[in-house]
């Protein structure tokens, strides 16, 4: 599979997870969220072409895909991952709240969605 339709299953299920939750239907969203998972899974298997495919996202129109594809790549990408991060914080809701819960991971040093 090419890294870009693993970058958009990856941004697909990563929006088709938010949409679900919206509608309070956590199961679905959970099966979202496996497959958003396996994606980058994949992406990792390339290295850091499959990261750097997978940080194209950033600029994804909708704040929930740029919050995930950043909060994976906080390790890879730092500065560019977190200025994603801080900027859909600075919101309300949601979104704004994973992101500002992924920032905090990486500030406590917890964080471990791309182990080197």
């Amino acid at each position: 599979m090419k890294l870009e339709e693993l970058v958009e299953q990856f941004a697909q299920n990563v929006a088709a997870q938010t949409d679900a939750i919206w509608r309070g239907d956590a199961k679905t969203g959970n099966k979202h969220a496996k497959k958003y998972g396996a994606a980058f899974d994949k992406l990792r298997t390339h290295g850091d072409a499959g990261r750097d495919a997978l940080a194209e996202l950033f600029k994804h129109p909708r704040p929930d895909v740029r919050v995930m594809a950043a909060a994976h790549l906080l390790r890879y990408r730092t500065a560019e991952a977190k200025a994603v991060l801080e900027e859909v914080a600075k919101g309300e809701g949601l979104v704004s709240f994973k992101a500002e819960q992924a920032l905090k991971r990486w500030e406590e040093g917890t964080w471990a969605l791309d182990p080197e």
